[in-house]
């Protein structure tokens, strides 16, 4: 018996397990409104159209995003209207109903994740109470069947505003609404056990989603999820791709590339880095092509061959994009003109200052001015009098293709103009 019992705690421990959801089943409504209450009434009673008050309270549980059920209860005060005798019934009901999601069933996840619908449907118990000093009877007990169609507007996804529409009608009602007649007096025996009192409760209410997931069933959607996993798939994998481009084409994805405007050909290292055997500030892939220009050249010492450098424009500080910090690779630029300038005493120097074509034009003039400035206050603490600078921003450059990251590095730079 033992073990019948143990196999029946883990089929069921099994079944919960496989069977979690992704998405919260329970939920609590409550709702207020007005009804009509139709016949039976005896002569003389009537009530209005429509007539206050009524409410209710219920406890739903999805089980799964199409079908479910809940328990509810409701209360109705039933009184007289102008032109009728005076009269006060107090209605009970309480109903277990099954429900449908016609949202899901018809797929409006499709087209709207805030609009939905339910129907449902059940029977219960009744009981009304007439309060008329002649009432027949203090509680007439029958039995109810309940149809409704409730609408939803999703506020969040732990709230829905809603309306209802639903109609409850009895069986085995006894006395009529205002209690002063047997209904046995008026119908025959075989009337008296068919459907013959009738409410029509029309609410607006809130419900109240409960469980830790991120959505109920009433708004969840396989293929909507699923549609969602894809998008969320494809951002991660265009970031991926992103970051595997290799935008200075130096072997190094960008992810993994910490000098990610190295300059065409540049030996790097596992991280992107321009490649300094001898540590001068200039990548060796640099240093060659100078070398090779100027080694036959027959003066290759001092200041002469910085000047020929700096005025057929190899000697430049380069920036990164919206930086007025120079490339650490560039910055023995500002050594080369600080040998020339103490070379030739009476050398003076014009800085100008470049940016790109990206971004808006007054804010590149005041960067490239400012780019100009930085590389004044480094040659300036480097011992060079300041009375022999001139600084100027140039603005964009526009001399290159701008839809080309290449060709924007180059054009981000200070360039010099002896005199």
């Amino acid at each position: 018996m033992k073990k019948i019992i143990f196999s029946l705690l883990l089929l069921g421990a099994i079944t919960a397990n496989a069977q979690e959801k992704e998405y919260n089943q329970w939920s609590v409504e409550a709702e207020a409104g007005v009804h009509k209450v139709t016949t039976p009434f005896a002569p003389g009673y009537a009530t209005a159209t429509p007539s206050l008050w009524q409410g209710g309270l219920g406890v739903r549980y999805m089980m799964n995003e199409k079908f479910g059920f809940k328990l509810d209860g409701g209360y109705n005060n039933i009184s007289d209207s102008d032109g009728s005798q005076e009269f006060e019934t107090e209605y009970y009901r309480a109903s277990l109903q099954g429900v449908v999601n016609m949202g899901n069933v018809l797929d409006f996840r499709s087209w709207t994740n805030t609009f939905n619908v339910l129907l449902h449907a059940g029977a219960g118990y009744s009981a009304h109470k007439p309060k008329s000093p002649i009432a027949l009877q203090s509680t007439d007990q029958m039995l109810n069947f309940i149809v409704g169609i409730t609408p939803q507007i999703k506020l969040t996804d732990r709230l829905a505003l809603t309306g209802d529409l639903s109609v409850i009608n009895h069986v085995r009602q006894s006395v009529t609404w205002d209690g002063t007649q047997s209904l046995s007096s008026t119908l025959t025996n075989n009337q008296s056990r068919g459907f013959n009192g009738t409410i029509v409760n029309a609410n607006v209410g809130l419900t109240f989603y409960l469980g830790k997931k991120a959505i109920h069933a009433d708004w969840y959607s396989e293929e909507n999820t699923l549609r969602s996993e894809i998008d969320s798939l494809n951002v991660r994998l265009t970031k991926v791709e992103n970051d595997m481009k290799d935008s200075d084409n130096d072997g190094i994805a960008n992810y993994l590339d910490q000098e990610p405007n190295t300059v065409a050909n540049a030996l790097v290292d596992s991280k992107g880095r321009a490649v300094d055997v001898d540590n001068d500030g200039i990548p060796d892939a640099m240093l060659s092509p100078l070398d090779a220009r100027y080694a036959s050249k027959g003066d290759t010492q001092g200041g002469n061959i910085i000047k020929e450098l700096i005025d057929n424009g190899y000697v430049n500080v380069y920036f990164r994009f919206n930086s007025t910090t120079p490339e650490d690779y560039s910055l023995q630029s500002v050594n080369y003109l600080i040998i020339y300038m103490n070379e030739n005493p009476g050398s003076k120097a014009e800085l100008i200052g470049y940016a790109d074509e990206l971004g808006d034009a007054s804010y590149n003039q005041k960067l490239s001015e400012k780019r100009a400035n930085k590389v004044q206050e480094l040659l300036v603490a480097a011992g060079i009098d300041a009375s022999r600078l001139t600084v100027r921003g140039g603005g964009e450059d526009t001399s290159v293709d701008k839809n080309s990251a290449g060709a924007r590095q180059l054009v981000r730079r200070v360039t010099f103009k002896l005199k």
